[in-house]
């Protein structure tokens, strides 16, 4: 049996207040380089043995996967198709900024996020292929080994995930949970998909 271990990388300026960070290149703050260590500690306690690490290209999750990876041994392997929403012209912007300069986009976003395509950048439909496609490799090249496998991306990037697994339509994207340092756990990955765990902190405790 398959089990993915599905991780968002730690705490990085613009998370509060929020902005569309997306491929900015941030790096984990102190509290993102804790939450990335106690994150470790756990997935090491829990799961021994791992077939291979892999992540989104950017900065901040690329830290948090070298950290888990750590224990074991295992170096991450940095996937495209694992990297965050391209937010277009809305990269770097805060809520309220987004807000002011298109309100119609804005309220689309808010009420029907599967319709919006953001300004030079991707639509939801575009993440979930790209993601899915990513989950395919990362599976094809783990098939062989022994122990779980652990994907460290984005908010945007697991939530798609988690829906595709859970067979929701992408309105839904909101009604899905994904903090810093989250863990997620999946057994079989793929069309007969068993979530065990959605968006687990209690790791995070105390940070």
């Amino acid at each position: 049996m398959t089990t993915l271990l599905l991780i968002r990388h730690g705490e990085v300026p613009g998370i509060s207040p929020p902005r569309f960070r997306g491929r900015q290149e941030l790096e984990l703050t102190e509290r993102g380089r804790a939450q990335a260590q106690r994150t470790a500690e756990r997935v090491h306690a829990d799961r021994p043995e791992i077939a291979g690490i892999y992540c989104s290209p950017r900065h901040r999750t690329v830290a948090t996967a070298k950290a888990i990876g750590a224990p074991h041994g295992l170096e991450p392997n940095a996937l495209p198709d694992l990297d965050d929403m391209d937010y277009g012209t809305w990269q770097g912007l805060s809520y309220d900024e987004a807000k002011d300069r298109w309100p119609e986009q804005w309220a689309l976003w808010n009420s029907a996020p599967e319709s919006v395509a953001f300004p030079n950048g991707e639509t939801l439909a575009d993440l979930a292929a790209r993601v899915s496609r990513g989950l395919r490799n990362v599976l094809e090249a783990s098939r062989e080994r022994g122990g779980a496998v652990i994907i460290v991306a984005h908010d945007s990037v697991n939530r798609v995930l988690l829906m595709q697994l859970l067979g929701m339509p992408l309105r839904f994207y909101r009604a899905l949970a994904q903090d810093p340092c989250c863990i997620n756990v999946i057994d079989e990955p793929g069309p007969a998909a068993h979530v065990r765990l959605i968006n687990s902190t209690e790791h995070l405790r105390g940070l």
